[in-house]
């Protein structure tokens, strides 16, 4: 938008903000359902248990060797979905949902830097109001940052 000549930096922000609202539903969709995944296999667990154990009855006439075998195959249906479900599934949400919330980070830090440049401030402010934006444990200090970019350009 700055190449086609736009240069009303607050039309600029709510667009970028309209843009990055949108990118974000995309992912807490994705986000949302692999967390109701992770929620509901552990009761598709039991309901594979209760089919187990509903299997069982029907063999109740059996010896104690086969009806052990059948109620330890309707417990597999437990485990199977506690462990998918707090194993597998869940940590996937969660790790996605930092992936995600990490990448808005990195986004939002562009944008006030885009912005602060077209609202025309100098070089190195506008890098500081991007730099305030990143999050706390990720953020470089001011020194760092300044002798970072003293360096840039130069041959080792």
């Amino acid at each position: 938008m700055l190449t086609l000549g736009t240069s009303n930096s607050h039309e600029v922000e709510n667009i970028m903000d309209i843009e990055l609202e949108s990118h974000h539903e995309s992912d807490h969709a994705i986000h949302a359902a692999m967390n109701a995944l992770a929620d509901g296999l552990p009761a598709l667990g039991i309901v594979a248990a209760v089919l187990g154990i509903i299997h069982t009855m029907g063999s109740i006439t059996e010896p104690p060797e086969i009806l052990g075998h059948l109620i330890g195959a309707a417990l597999v249906g437990t485990f199977s979905g506690i462990l998918f479900s707090y194993g597998f599934v869940g940590p996937m949400a969660a790790s996605m949902g930092a992936t995600m919330n990490e990448e808005a980070s990195y986004f939002t830090c562009i944008k006030a830097g885009i912005i602060a440049h077209m609202q025309g401030y100098a070089p190195q402010v506008s890098i500081e109001f991007s730099r305030k934006t990143i999050p706390a444990h990720l953020r470089p200090s001011f020194k760092d940052l300044e002798d970072s970019l003293q360096n840039v350009g130069k041959a080792e």
